[in-house]
């Protein structure tokens, strides 16, 4: 991008800002609540009782599971107009997953019985939240195809182009997905932590990203070392 121009912060044509489409999809839901989260704070622990189902108004999340033996894996980092803890709709009565923030955040939580009842009664709301979950899981598959099949420094190209895509608010080609530490990053891809540093390097040598206080994603490039490779 040509220094001292701006990127656009307008959102994508005929997609309403986050808020809005959360606060649509959920007007037929009788009982919610909007609450705030601070960075690093949890949301529910693997294990606490699963009750209720979030919506990402604005920030980001973290799922991640913890083995018996104490090691911790990142599944997914959700951002604006994705949801979470979906599991307690279809008899999950345990958390099988913890989630935290990673930035501060705006969610809605809904009680298990009142998406259940809004569920029920309107098919809109029905059809939209079904396209959302299968959405999540097509998703889900695609990370499992890419632990199984690709190597380390792909697998990290992807990752970072998912945080982009979360933090994407218009059509600028260059994304600044704000400070993530090398230990989380190596958690989504499941390496080391220095393999991580080696291969942030290298991307930074090569053009694909830059840091400016965060980090900026250059999104044209780095997707084609994704489809390329």
């Amino acid at each position: 991008m040509p220094k001292g121009k701006k990127a656009s912060r307008k959102s994508p044509r005929n997609q309403p800002p986050a808020n809005h489409y959360i606060e649509t999809m959920l007007e037929k839901v009788a009982e919610k609540q909007r609450l705030k989260y601070a960075k690093g704070r949890q949301i529910f622990s693997q294990g606490d009782r699963a009750d209720a189902i979030y919506f990402i108004e604005a920030g980001k999340v973290r799922i991640s599971v913890i083995s018996g033996s104490g090691k911790e894996a990142v599944l997914a980092i959700l951002g604006p107009r994705d949801c979470f803890g979906e599991g307690c709709l279809i008899r999950q009565h345990i958390r099988v997953s913890a989630a935290s923030v990673l930035e501060d955040a705006v969610l809605f939580r809904v009680e298990q019985a009142a998406m259940l009842n809004a569920l029920e009664k309107h098919a809109a709301l029905s059809q939209q939240f079904l396209g959302q979950v299968l959405a999540r899981n097509i998703d889900l598959e695609a990370d499992l195809s890419d632990q199984l099949f690709n190597h380390s420094e792909k697998r990290l190209a992807r990752a970072l182009l998912k945080l982009a895509r979360l933090r994407k608010s218009g059509s600028e080609p260059d994304t600044d997905i704000g400070k993530l530490n090398h230990e989380l990053l190596a958690e989504m891809v499941g390496t080391t932590r220095p393999r991580i540093s080696y291969f942030m390097n290298k991307f930074r040598k090569l053009g694909f990203i830059d840091y400016n206080g965060g980090i900026l994603i250059h999104i044209e490039l780095l997707t084609d070392l994704v489809l390329h490779d």
